[in-house]
């Protein structure tokens, strides 16, 4: 069960595959994602020396949070995955033009884990074609309820 996700990944991107990966984060990090007090909507992850960062992830401190701490809510911070799995993600990023976008938040186990994905980014016509298909389904269940209660009542 997610607790955080990041909504934008799926309307900006194609997700090809899903990835589950460790992160590191200090005390009060974990108990604001507890707390849902995150956000990936911004957020990216780039590779550097052949380790994986996700960037620009906002965690709000929650109120029992350290005092005597400087608290970053946006720092840099290092996911964990075995190298064969980041070497696979690398190759493809690199060659096949991937990007890679986190998608959620969720607790393993007690532990925080971060979905991410391989993604390739959409064209806006795609965007759009994808919106329409959305309304059109919206459009037959409206349809499908309407029509359901309408034979109840003339029973």
């Amino acid at each position: 069960m997610a607790l955080i996700q990041n909504k934008r990944a799926r309307h900006d991107y194609t997700i090809e595959e899903r990835f589950e990966a460790g992160i590191v984060l200090q005390g009060w990090e974990v108990k604001s994602v507890r707390a849902s007090r995150a956000q990936l909507n911004l957020a990216h992850i780039y590779i550097r020396d052949g380790e994986l960062y996700l960037c620009n992830a906002h965690m709000t401190p929650a109120d029992q949070a350290c005092t005597h701490v400087t608290l970053e809510t946006n720092r840099t911070r290092k996911l964990l995955m075995h190298k064969k799995e980041i070497m696979k993600l690398i190759g493809k990023s690199e060659r096949a033009g991937y990007t890679l976008v986190p998608l959620d938040l969720h607790f393993t186990r007690g532990r925080v884990k971060l979905t991410l994905a391989l993604a390739c980014g959409k064209r806006e016509y795609e965007k759009r074609a994808e919106e329409s298909k959305k309304e059109w389904k919206r459009e037959q269940e409206r349809l499908m309820k309407k029509d359901s209660q309408g034979h109840q009542r003339f029973d």
